[in-house]
């Protein structure tokens, strides 16, 4: 993520926040850190907000902060304002030397504490009650997983940072290589699951949060695979932060981001569902939902059509609170600012201002409004699997049901709605044998879009179908002209240049060499309703 590219779960009360109880061991560790707390003045205060027992579910803002950029950020003000929390980027190999972790590329972790003064800024921002994730590779530098190729290494490298800034969140932000190469994400899962479960077998929660890119049909498939590849080596994922950004050509143009990051969202949530089924864990929906991140680049995006305006931030925080997404966080708070007078061309991407009008951290308190929880609160959320709700299993009922039940038999021409499962799903092309909710990762691999639950009380809705002898069935002797057309096995087709002795059949399994083409819903539609005019 740069200025170009950035992308249990337990019931809530309903005040919105769940707080999990003390254990009596934790309650004697609590007493005890208040101990140290008062004879230990300000390193106290840091190591007791970093090891507080006690776990909130509310969900959290962080806006990314960039600390090797010029100018600097000052993040450790935000102690000042209503979203106190930031997650400081990026952490990645230093170019001569591949399992040290550097700022940037650029600085060490000690030259930063003198350079950048960054370990008293953290400080600072923890003693006026923020907290801090970091965040783990970005879209210019190498993450350490694909340089350091020495898992013992690579471990001490990540203790390095997690140890020396006393947290207990990390980000991963995966992109180019350190999405697509496969040997570093094993090496990166593997170390990371180590960390985490040592962490915790001492006391010590630390959120694996992961930061991929997605477009409006959701991940990619690396993003797929990446997450995948964490949950087989037994990584407890806080969660997935979907970068709601440069769609490319998925976004059409005339489509607000606002609503192209929420079609992202909720193919994101899809997938995450699917993938800890695989992974053998069952997450209902809303246990899904809470795993789920937004990374929105504010204001100008690198592509000159795609703007991420003030609008577009009050209805992506208005859709996260109705989804209860855990967290929501902008590329970045360097940004949050509306360009001075002197910056003349505000579609160039800046690393300092927004290039739209807003006042100073607008797009921080629109889509941090009612985001109150603390990254270092939620960190000790552990997964588990939701029970298996028996009513979606049970079998659909066609006298409560608004549309036909799918049979394997069935043929269903584009548009066609359909029941399965307690929920409606609709044809995206003509179909036959394709299960509605078979668990596909990409929304390509299936003739299905689903449309929402089946709900209380619904009947039947009638549905139109061609009357008896509207067309006539096809024959292979039969020569047929341009626009003709025909009935096979009950499905209305229609030719689209002449043809003799060519079945339908085939229009199926390779629609660009048949001569067919089967007719949609909205046409059977529009045909009864011509016949019904006469």
């Amino acid at each position: 993520m740069t200025t170009k590219k950035r992308a249990r779960i337990e019931v809530k009360l309903a005040a919105g926040e769940t707080v999990r109880r003390l254990s009596p061991w934790r309650v004697l560790l609590a007493l005890f850190v208040l101990a140290v707390l008062g004879a230990s003045g300000t390193f106290g205060f840091r190591n007791w907000r970093a090891t507080q027992a006690a776990v909130s579910h509310k969900p959290w803002f962080a806006g990314y902060v960039d600390v090797s950029a010029t100018p600097s950020f000052p993040f450790e003000q935000l102690g000042q304002t209503n979203h106190k929390d930031a997650v400081l980027s990026f952490i990645v190999s230093m170019p001569n030397d591949e399992c040290t972790p550097a700022w940037g590329a650029a600085y060490s972790l000690s030259k930063a504490g003198d350079r950048l003064d960054l370990d008293r800024r953290i400080a600072r921002l923890q003693q006026q009650g923020g907290s801090v994730a970091v965040s783990f590779g970005g879209r210019d530098n190498q993450e350490l997983a694909v340089s350091c190729t020495d898992t013992k290494k690579l471990q001490t490298a990540y203790e390095s940072v997690i140890n020396r800034y006393d947290i207990n969140t990390i980000d991963l932000d995966l992109e180019n290589r350190g999405l697509t190469d496969q040997t570093a994400a094993v090496r990166r899962a593997t170390v990371l699951a180590n960390i985490q479960k040592e962490r915790r077998a001492h006391g010590k929660p630390l959120a694996i949060w992961v930061t991929l890119p997605v477009a409006t049909f959701g991940m990619t498939e690396d993003g797929t695979n990446a997450i995948s590849q964490l949950l087989a080596h037994g990584v407890d994922l806080a969660g997935v932060n979907a970068m709601t950004m440069e769609f490319g050509s998925s976004k059409p143009k005339d489509e607000s981001m606002a609503k192209a990051s929420e079609q992202a969202l909720t193919q994101t949530a899809r997938q995450l569902g699917i993938l800890y089924q695989q992974a053998g864990t069952h997450l209902n929906d809303a246990s899904v939902w809470a795993k789920l991140g937004a990374t929105p680049m504010i204001g100008q995006n690198q592509d000159e059509s795609e703007v991420f305006g003030i609008d577009d931030a009050k209805a992506l925080n208005g859709f996260a609170l109705d989804h209860h997404i855990s967290r929501i966080s902008i590329w970045s708070s360097n940004r949050d600012i509306q360009c001075g007078g002197n910056y003349v061309n505000v579609k160039a991407v800046s690393n300092s201002c927004s290039g739209v009008d807003q006042d100073k951290l607008e797009f921080s308190d629109l889509l941090g409004k009612n985001f109150n929880g603390s990254i270092a609160l939620s960190a000790g959320i552990e997964t588990s699997a939701d029970p298996v709700d028996s009513s979606k299993t049970a079998k659909d009922d066609p006298a409560n049901s608004p549309y036909q039940i799918w049979t394997a038999s069935g043929a269903y021409l584009e548009g066609t709605k359909v029941a399965w499962h307690h929920s409606v799903y609709q044809a995206k092309w003509w179909t036959q044998g394709d299960v509605p909710d078979n668990p596909v990762l990409q929304t390509w691999q299936t003739p299905w879009e689903l449309i929402g639950p089946v709900l209380p009380n619904e009947k039947p809705i009638p549905q139109p179908t061609l009357p008896a002898g509207t067309y006539s069935d096809w024959s292979g002797s039969n020569k047929y002209d341009t626009g003709q057309r025909v009935l096979f096995n009950g499905v209305p087709y229609q030719a689209k240049w002449w043809n003799q002795g060519e079945s339908p059949a085939a229009a199926a399994s390779n629609p660009d060499a048949s001569p067919w083409v089967p007719l949609t819903q909205q046409q059977v539609n529009d045909i009864e309703d011509g016949l019904s005019a006469k």
